[in-house]
């Protein structure tokens, strides 16, 4: 590799900017000293946990003054890229419609609108569409708007929507008289899901405990009546949460209760809202089990056998034969784990990750070799076993997202899903399961020119210390030079078992036309190669995940996609945690960092169980009451592990009201960074004082905050207008 080609001459490394114009203030608080397992520690920035505190609130608006300082020599190329990404957007738009009980529901965006707009009509030509919410009038006064819950009865007279005004995810549930046009007087607060019963009157919901937001108690609610709802459900293990829904049959309403390791379900025929949920198969350690439902015996002898059974079949996916899932069945009638009938049997190397059951036929969610599949069982074809009467939907590219779409209806005889890569826009299809036509009912419109054929999509594999593969999916234009001279964004998160999804995104076009690579690193971790795939970087395994990106990272370079002088790297949340680790454990590996909403402090969380997540996720990250929990997260802990050394550029991004990774942590270890830190890059923190994790919620604010994220990413490697 030739490190000396087409050397980059950044904006903001000047000596001009080695003294800010404007310095952000240092804490002036006493630190907070802790002594756990015999180890003693000392944190000086204890002190910006202290919302209320006015001295902390002028502190984050310091930070954000410093950084519009830096960056207002930007401000005409984040106006240009702003436009330019606004200019592929068709502003004006409809969703494609899904059809449930006679109507067909979809939303609207208007140009100069951030919001859109919920609305159905009758599902015949020339019927008139009906307003249902209109969420740019519900934002009037606040700087923030997220929907929650959003369900019609069965009679399609009442919604039960969820509105959260702050960024908190703390919705209000109200509901609303879709005739009349009028809400109900009564509201429910820190509802975190809700379902109908089928009388049109009664409505499950579940809320949040006011501390640690985790669900946990469901109640049932009659329209119009004002006495107290009753209590129906208290779940009281805190590692558990707990979420109400109803099948797609309509006949049951379930609840699930699960933390990451282990779950329980629970269901109610829905004509019986005043009855009382039983239990499917009681909770064991580790055991996880997720369930849909079908009305109707599932084989020609028991259709015999039992001619007037409605209750019908459990459709169960378990691990209990294995970590990536197996398919059972059991009677509604009797679903004992001793009733369980297996069948699809649990395959090690494709991972079981979803079911949805529809009359004719029920739909697979798979993962196998780091892609997804959807592959269809039709229900009407008499095979010894389930994989013998299905067939997978075939898709061509290298690497792809795939998934279903909205299909409310049980007895649709096609499969609505939704298609997408780096290169095509997103594409909802509607296939038929018989005949196995796809029709494609809308492409994501991409105005200004868009040539897909310009692009090149690959998919490839790092190998980790281990032994261990690694996917990456990678998309650069067809005309970037592949002699490590090309600039090049690395993509990361692998927490949770969440996969991340090989999506396209018409933002990302000013990166790939200005010569930058864009990359995905699959790590461990995350959930793309199933359950075994998470678990290999989760608790005492969690050093995977960093060394596995560390490693991708080192293979885009050694086959001279990069440089490391030309290399940046992004994250949010618990990618934001990866982004600190690795900037620890290899900062002369990046050129750059942009963390969102990063979970930096994670020590000082996971010792807090008052925080929101902390208690559940003992089982993601282990509980350092334990030694040897603890001293494994202090290995790996970014805020902990800060050094008198030199870090690359880094952009840390927050929101005030953050309900899963606090504020304070990214200002905390901002403001440990500063103190420790002995290198000339530029460190900046931008707090939005007006939204939480998903940052800005509008349309427009949210392609602005992408604008300020690209301009810097390019001014840093030296890429002008």
């Amino acid at each position: 590799m030739n490190s000396d080609a087409n050397p980059v001459v950044p904006a903001f490394s000047s000596e001009a900017n080695r003294t800010p114009l404007l310095s952000p203030p240092r804490a002036r608080r006493e630190p907070a000293e802790t002594v756990l397992h015999g180890d003693r520690r000392v944190d000086h920035y204890a002190w910006l946990r202290q919302k209320e505190n006015p001295e902390v609130i002028a502190y984050l608006e310091a930070e954000n003054a410093y950084t519009d300082a830096i960056l207002r020599p930007t401000e005409s190329f984040q106006e240009t890229l702003y436009q330019e990404m606004l200019g592929r957007i068709l502003q004006t738009d409809l969703s494609v419609p899904y059809r449930l009980r006679g109507y067909l529901y979809f939303t609207c965006t208007e140009q100069g609108k951030q919001y859109p707009t919920h609305c159905r009509r009758i599902d015949s030509s020339g019927s008139l569409d009906e307003m249902l919410l209109d969420l740019n009038r519900m934002a009037e006064g606040h700087s923030f708007l997220g929907l929650g819950a959003f369900d019609v009865s069965n009679n399609n007279q009442l919604l039960a929507y969820a509105l959260d005004t702050t960024g908190f995810r703390q919705y209000t549930l109200h509901i609303k008289n879709l005739w009349s046009g009028r809400d109900f007087p009564e509201a429910m607060e820190r509802v975190t899901s809700a379902a109908w019963a089928a009388d049109n009157r009664t409505l499950f919901y579940t809320v949040e405990d006011a501390t640690t937001k985790r669900s946990h108690r469901l109640y049932r609610h009659t329209v119009g009546l004002a006495e107290p709802d009753a209590l129906i459900y208290e779940e009281i293990d805190e590692r558990f949460r707990i979420e109400i829904g109803r099948t797609r049959s309509g006949a049951l309403l379930m609840l699930v209760i699960a933390s990451h390791t282990t779950s329980e379900v629970r269901f109610l025929p829905a004509v019986q809202p005043d009855g009382e949920f039983r239990v499917i198969s009681p909770r064991e350690a580790n055991h996880e089990y997720y369930v849909d439902h079908h009305p109707n015996p599932l084989t020609r002898e028991e259709r015999g056998a039992n001619p007037h059974d409605a209750g019908g079949y459990f459709f169960i996916r378990t691990n209990s034969g294995g970590r990536t899932f197996r398919l059972m069945c059991a009677p509604v009638a009797d679903p004992r784990r001793a009733k369980w009938r297996e069948i699809i049997s649990n395959r090690p190397e494709v991972m079981l990750a979803g079911v949805d059951v529809f009359r004719s036929h029920f739909v697979l969610f798979e993962r196998e070799g780091g892609l997804p599949y959807l592959r269809i069982v039709d229900l009407s074809i008499e095979a010894p076993d389930a994989l013998s009467a299905s067939h997978r939907i075939e898709f061509a590219e290298p690497a792809y997202s795939a998934a279903l779409g909205a299909n409310p209806e049980f007895d649709a005889s096609f499969v609505r899903f939704q298609y997408e890569s780096f290169v095509t826009p997103r594409s909802v299809f509607d296939y038929d399961v018989r005949t196995r036509e796809r029709v494609l009912r809308k492409e994501q419109p991409v105005l200004g020119g868009y040539d897909a054929a310009q692009y090149v999509s690959e998919r490839f594999h790092a190998t980790a210390a281990d032994g261990a593969r690694v996917p990456i999916s990678l998309v650069y234009r067809r005309d970037t030079p592949l002699d490590g001279s090309a600039p090049l964004l690395l993509y990361g998160y692998g927490s949770y078992g969440h996969s991340v999804a090989v999506n396209f995104s018409s933002n990302r076009v000013s990166l790939l036309d200005r010569g930058v690579i864009y990359a995905v690193a699959h790590i461990r971790g995350g959930g793309e190669l199933g359950k075994p795939w998470h678990d290999a970087g989760r608790l005492r395994r969690k050093r995977n995940t960093f060394t596995d990106f560390i490693a991708a990272a080192e293979h885009l370079i050694a086959e001279r996609y990069t440089a490391s002088r030309n290399l940046v790297i992004e994250g949010g949340s618990a990618g934001g945690l990866l982004m600190g680790a690795v900037a620890n454990m290899r900062p002369d590996l990046f050129r750059m960092v942009i963390s969102h909403v990063p979970f930096v402090d994670v020590l000082n969380t996971m010792l807090d169980a008052s925080l929101p997540l902390t208690v559940g996720e003992y089982e993601e990250w282990g509980d350092p009451r334990i030694a040897e929990d603890y001293f494994c997260m202090k290995d790996y802990c970014p805020y902990t592990n800060i050094a008198a050394k030199a870090y690359p550029t880094m952009l840390v991004k927050t929101g005030l009201n953050d309900s899963q990774v606090m504020y304070w942590e990214p200002a905390k270890y901002v403001a440990k960074l500063r103190t420790l830190k002995n290198d000339a890059n530029l460190l900046l923190l931008k707090t939005n004082m007006g939204a939480g994790h998903g940052g800005a919620s509008g349309r427009y604010d949210y392609l602005r905050e992408i604008a300020l994220d690209y301009a810097f990413l390019l001014t840093e490697l030296g890429i002008r207008e």
